[in-house]
């Protein structure tokens, strides 16, 4: 018989204010450290992976960041199924303890040119560790503030939770800009980059006395009271399909577009100023702070009004912005970051005519580069827009910019390769590729603007969603249940997007083809919400 929520123990005001401060202070701290790795992804392809093409670096870099977001569904199964039988508070402090630990410890990791290959599958064993703390931290920190809430304030109070993410960017970023704006370049690529992950042992020891000061939450207490409680919380989610169709319509009809609008408008906006369009990194972080300052509130603003109109259109409209907009947005930050650049491509046509193209997810030191991989990456690690067209395997490739021919002889040695790139280099250069940022093109006001309505759609689809999850499932399986919709929606759909969108790029000579990627999931989940998710506003949470 279902317990009704009037009957719970009330929580005065400076309770709630409390558990929300709590919850969210050491979930900004769990953040902070899973995204310090994500910031530093582009400086960390020179520093782990190994060297001798550029593009190649990069995608390893983003095969280790996708990979602590692959494994967050597993840490939501294993910790979401303790905090079900044992109780969130406890959860909730076990993996704060991971996190920070695996944190902390990629501070001492030994570098690529120290300990060779070791060094990559190091940091990757350390990423593996902080996605499956982070799988269980979330789905704890959520329902535990949604079971101190209010009936008609879960919403508001929920989305203080989600602000958690965009504030552990923001500190990021922060403590990032200022090791390197106080060191030399020489200095941050030796030892200084260390720093914010050894930082991450003060904020672990801050996060455990404060959550330590927490009581269990008063849905759980007394469902474990009145025995209550599932004692098979995997099978009770996972293996009735009662349930688990409700898991599967969470996980594609909401939190899938969530997870990719909520990673293109923060990484990979990053990602494409930095890496795409060679805006300096100061500037960068200096910017996507900006529009994170901006754009948190309204974290509040729609987790309080889907308390009054309902989550599901709030984050259906999200999705369905994100879709019709990405192209232009991202074409206008071109446009306002760096002007000659979109000039030369828009005015210039560039042929690449080869075969034996590969993108290479992950690099040994044996792995070797065919002529068209190391052509690919001369225009790629330019940010040149070309054409691909396929030639027979073996062929040498053949490069044309406009009406200028530059072949290229097969099995190119490191010096040919060299007198090759300067070739090519000189060839950009008359058609007018700018060889360097120039730093007078970029319109501050206008690339803000753009940053910001990226960060209130990231907004709309994860404001009120924390609430949307915890309504759709009873209290002995929330943990759980909620748990692992999100975390393959946002560490497999939202996670796998930089290292997707920058292969597919790679792939097809277009900068801007990576956009797909998120543009089709955010329409699938607007689609599938928008027909067969329920609208959960006025459900009440009381044990079960």
């Amino acid at each position: 018989m279902a317990v009704a929520a009037s009957t719970l123990p009330l929580v005065d005001k400076s309770e709630e204010r409390r558990v929300i401060f709590a919850s969210s202070l050491g979930t900004v701290f769990e953040w902070y450290d899973f995204y310090i790795y994500a910031v530093l992804a582009p400086f960390f392809a020179a520093v782990f992976f190994p060297p001798g093409n550029q593009t190649t670096a990069l995608l390893n870099a983003f095969v280790n960041y996708a990979a602590g977001f692959l494994v967050r569904p597993f840490g939501a199964l294993f910790f979401g199924r303790i905090g079900d039988l044992v109780g969130r508070k406890y959860t909730f402090l076990v993996t704060i303890t991971v996190m920070g630990l695996s944190t902390a410890l990629v501070g001492f990791l030994p570098t690529f040119s120290t300990i060779g290959m070791l060094a990559p599958l190091l940091l990757l064993l350390l990423r593996l560790a902080q996605g499956l703390a982070l799988g269980g931290e979330y789905g704890g920190a959520a329902t535990y503030v949604a079971e101190h809430a209010p009936e008609d304030k879960r919403g508001g109070h929920t989305a203080w939770i989600q602000t958690t993410a965009t504030l552990g960017l923001f500190l990021a970023l922060v403590v990032i800009w200022m090791c390197r704006n106080t060191m030399t370049v020489e200095a941050f690529r030796t030892w200084g980059w260390r720093i914010p992950f050894i930082l991450s042992v003060i904020l672990l020891v801050v996060s455990i006395y404060i959550r330590l000061k927490l009581n269990e939450s008063p849905m759980f207490r007394r469902m474990k009271e009145e025995g209550k409680g599932s004692k098979a919380p995997l099978s009770e989610s996972f293996g009735q399909w009662s349930n688990l169709k409700i898991v599967i319509l969470a996980l594609l009809g909401a939190t899938a577009g969530q997870g990719v609008v909520w990673y293109t408008g923060q990484f990979y906006a990053l990602f494409f100023l930095q890496t795409t369009l060679k805006v300096p990194f100061e500037t960068v972080y200096l910017l996507i702070a900006a529009s994170l300052v901006i754009g948190t509130p309204f974290f509040i603003v729609f987790g309080r009004l889907s308390d009054r109109i309902g989550r599901k259109w709030i984050m259906m409209l999200g999705c369905l912005l994100g879709v019709l907009t990405y192209f232009p947005l991202f074409k206008a930050l071109t446009h306002f970051s760096n002007p000659s650049l979109e000039k030369f491509n828009a005015s210039n046509t560039v042929t690449l005519t080869a075969g034996d193209c590969q993108v290479h997810l992950f690099a040994l030191p044996t792995t070797r580069y065919s002529d068209c991989d190391r052509v690919r990456n001369i225009l790629t690690s330019r940010s040149v827009s070309y054409t691909n067209v396929d030639a027979p395997p073996g062929a040498a490739p053949h490069l044309k910019i406009n009406d200028i021919e530059i072949p290229a002889t097969a099995n190119m040695d490191a010096a040919a390769l060299k007198a090759y790139e300067a070739k090519v280099a000189a060839a950009l250069a008359q058609h007018g590729y700018p060889a360097k940022f120039d730093p007078a093109g970029l319109n501050w006001p206008m690339v803000l603007l753009i940053l910001v309505i990226m960060v209130i759609y990231v907004t709309m689809v994860y404001g009120p969603i924390a609430a949307f999850l915890v309504e759709l499932f009873p209290t002995r399986i929330r943990y759980t249940s909620m748990s692992l919709p999100y975390h393959i929606g946002n560490g497999w759909f939202g996670g796998m997007l930089p290292l997707t969108a920058t292969a597919l790029v790679a792939a097809t000579g277009d900068i801007y083809y990576g956009l797909w990627y998120p543009i089709i999931v955010a329409a699938m989940t607007f689609v599938l919400g928008s027909l067969f998710v329920r609208e959960t506003k006025d459900h009440k949470i009381g044990v079960i």
